[in-house]
């Protein structure tokens, strides 16, 4: 289990005031326009709330996982479930901090941490989403720059992004070991952002299709070394996977407490509707599913934070939480009844975002069969 410090409360405290003050009021215009202002993304670099594990070198607070966490946490409590925060700082920005060249961290990382650099991961197309090996976008070495040509879609901040971590194949005919990570600019000649996609939920968050044609980017730019691509990518999942295990569980915590807070004011047949003995049963086991999820969460996090290999309980975590968010906000909508149909009432638009919790980062099936081969069952 985690215990907070007396630094990560007045962190979470801080933060709260933040996201109560900045966030919150406004996320009924940033959802209409499918998209969050700059101007926040700026506001929360001046704050430190941005990549806060950078070291100090490059602008950063040098904070470990655990404050990232509270981020994560503190958003979602305050309707901004769709700020591409996470994405940013504990997704994408440890691609470039990890595998990027001196040149790439002292010409990008700073602006990681001020809100001036957003970042994004390119990594699932049209033909490809969790089979990686199918993907069909390609760069070719030509002098001191290499030429991409290729789609991507569903890119989480893909329409604000000032640079994209993309997997490309640098030698088609090699499968995995084909692979590379290159960092690519939204000046670079040859991209362009298609619309901003249209989805069931997380309407604030833009989400966006990629294209590169003859797209030129700087040789500097490659991460790592060409051909590793894949093996950074499975080195960066345990954390990106936790990342989405966290706002499950939140947001399962979030629709009990809609569902608790109606049950006990909305009167049916002249009782509360959570006096009814089946309500009472369902909230009782929604509760206890809830409960479980954070003891889970919280020892993921603690062995994440140690340098433990969770890739397995990872898994198990996204799968299992994904699936139980899923379950919570669907019942705390039906203890609604109609007005949890409603897009004035909460719960109404916390099940629509909670749905994507199964699919990205990997789907619940995707994480079954992860399972499956490290128990030893490969067929």
């Amino acid at each position: 289990m985690r215990v907070p410090t007396t630094e990560h409360q007045i962190f979470r405290d801080s933060f709260r005031k933040f996201v109560a003050r900045e966030v919150t009021p406004h996320v009924g215009e940033w959802e209409a326009a499918r998209e969050v202002p700059r101007g926040l993304w700026l506001s929360l670099g001046r704050q430190g709330y941005l990549c806060p594990w950078v070291p100090e070198e490059y602008g950063g607070l040098g904070l470990d996982f655990s404050y990232s966490v509270i981020i994560n946490e503190e958003l979602i409590k305050g309707d901004g479930f769709g700020v591409g925060v996470p994405l940013h700082s504990d997704v994408a920005s440890p691609y470039l901090a990890s595998y990027g060249t001196g040149e790439a961290k002292e010409r990008y990382l700073p602006g990681c941490v001020t809100g001036e650099v957003i970042t994004a991961v390119g990594l699932s197309e049209p033909g490809a989403g969790s089979d990686l090996a199918a993907i069909r976008t390609t760069a070719v070495k030509d002098g001191d720059f290499y030429v991409l040509n290729g789609q991507k879609t569903f890119i989480t901040n893909g329409y604000c992004a000032d640079l994209v971590v993309v997997a490309c194949k640098t030698d088609p005919a090699a499968g995995y070991q084909g692979m590379s990570l290159i960092l690519v600019d939204k000046d670079a000649p040859g991209f362009v952002r298609g619309q901003k996609l249209h989805k069931m939920g997380g309407h604030m968050q833009d989400t966006a299709e990629l294209f590169f044609a003859d797209c030129r980017v700087p040789a500097w730019h490659l991460l790592g070394q060409e051909g590793q691509g894949f093996k950074y990518l499975m080195e960066k999942l345990q954390q990106e996977r936790l990342e989405v295990c966290i706002k499950c569980q939140v947001m399962a915590e979030e629709c009990l407490k809609e569902g608790l807070n109606y049950a006990k004011t909305r009167q049916v047949f002249g009782r509360p509707v959570g006096m009814h003995q089946a309500n009472a049963f369902r909230l009782a086991e929604m509760a206890t599913e809830v409960e479980l999820g954070r003891v889970f969460l919280d020892a993921l996090i603690a062995a994440h934070l140690a340098g433990e290999d969770v890739v397995q309980r990872v898994s198990m975590g996204k799968y299992w939480l994904g699936e139980m968010v899923n379950r919570v906000a669907y019942q705390a909508l039906q203890l609604h009844g109609g007005y949890g149909y409603m897009e004035e009432y909460r719960i109404c638009r916390l099940s629509r975002d909670v749905r994507a919790l199964s699919i990205f980062a990997g789907t619940s099936e995707i994480m079954k069969l992860i399972i499956s081969r490290n128990l030893g069952l490969r067929g």
